[in-house]
């Protein structure tokens, strides 16, 4: 039985008030707020049965607040990178904000991790909505969308819905930080890790897509045995890992990622109905961020498993679709599991 409790969070430079809500079970507690609906903890037991909070973050909303490498947020309208902040739908080009080198990242200057949505309590769990206004961003339609949050024993479960009143590119993901050694540990180096793809997609050097889908067989991107994370982000030419792997095309939930950490025995196996993950190592952590308890947080201590549909798919038409036409509904699912050996 899951329990959910909710107390006030903060309140944002406007006035409003954030809530947080506590989701509890046996094996995990994660904790979720209003703002950006992100997971600002995470507790799961090691072998021995201590508890520790195994995502990044901050003490206060404040933290996340100001500008931040998205610790924990729901990332839309398009999470990833966008060529050029450009596209084209129904013959009409669209501009969006430029916020990574020539780029578009993560739905703009505000996208959903930067907005207050409304919550509402449901059984073992959370749902938050929020309404994307026409033009919001740069992006086309009116866009509702609800995320849901679920934890039922040891499985967080995020839900992503939307609709839309005019043809426009929908892809939302959850950007957590995880380090199963816990938050604070100086890095990710003695986790083992596997990922279920046989191809992956090489990014030029602003980090877009080139466009071709390539194996992983005979490369440094073959994860589909459990590799040392230390070991094989030192046989890389790039600073560490930051691309696309890609799923089986399947609206069927399927097994995409497990990771490893030996010392204390947790693990953490990720389903998805999404056609990629976006594997990243935190290349771009500096240390410069004070996080929970005075922690500092340097270039690879954490990694992300983002689930989602393929970087700068609006402009590649070889790659999965991810327009949302007027009618239709975004459903997306990823399942959290969390265990130990």
């Amino acid at each position: 039985m899951t329990s959910v409790t909710s107390d006030v969070y903060g309140s944002l430079p406007g006035g409003q008030t954030v809530k947080r809500f506590r989701l509890q079970s046996e094996f995990v507690k994660v904790e979720i707020i209003s703002f950006g609906c992100i997971i600002t903890c995470l507790e799961t037991k090691d072998r021995h049965g201590n508890s520790s909070d195994i995502v990044l973050g901050f003490d206060d909303l404040e933290g996340y607040v100001d500008k931040h490498p998205y610790f924990g947020a729901v990332i839309g309208r398009v999470a990833n990178r966008i060529a050029k902040g450009s596209f084209t739908v129904d013959g009409k080009d669209y501009l969006l904000p430029i916020n990574n080198g020539p780029n578009s990242i993560h739905g703009g200057l505000k996208g959903f991790d930067k907005v207050l949505w409304t919550p509402e309590e449901v059984e073992n769990g959370v749902q938050f909505s929020y309404t994307s206004g026409d033009g919001e961003e740069g992006y086309p339609g009116e866009l509702n969308i609800w995320v849901t949050y679920t934890l039922v024993g040891n499985e967080l479960a995020v839900n992503y819905k939307a609709k839309t009143s005019k043809t426009t590119p929908v892809n939302v993901t959850n950007h957590s930080y995880f380090n199963l050694a816990g938050q604070g540990s100086k890095d990710i180096y003695d986790h083992e890790i596997s990922i279920d793809a046989e191809h992956y997609l090489p990014v030029d050097e602003t980090m877009i897509p080139t466009g071709d889908i390539n194996p992983v067989e005979g490369t440094n991107f073959d994860l589909r045995k459990p590799i040392n994370l230390g070991s094989q982000i030192a046989k890389l030419q790039e600073s560490g890992f930051d691309h696309n792997f890609c799923m089986k095309e399947s609206q069927k939930q399927q097994i995409c990622a497990r990771v490893f950490h030996k010392p204390s025995g947790r693990v953490l196996c990720l389903r998805t109905t999404q056609p990629g993950i976006q594997f990243y190592t935190a290349n771009f952590l500096d240390g410069s961020l004070k996080g929970k308890g005075g922690a500092v947080y340097p270039k690879h201590s954490a990694f992300c498993l983002e689930t989602q549909a393929w970087p700068d798919a609006v402009n590649k038409p070889q790659f999965p679709n991810i327009l949302l036409h007027c009618g239709e509904e975004y459903n997306q699912t990823t399942w959290f599991q969390f265990s130990v050996e």
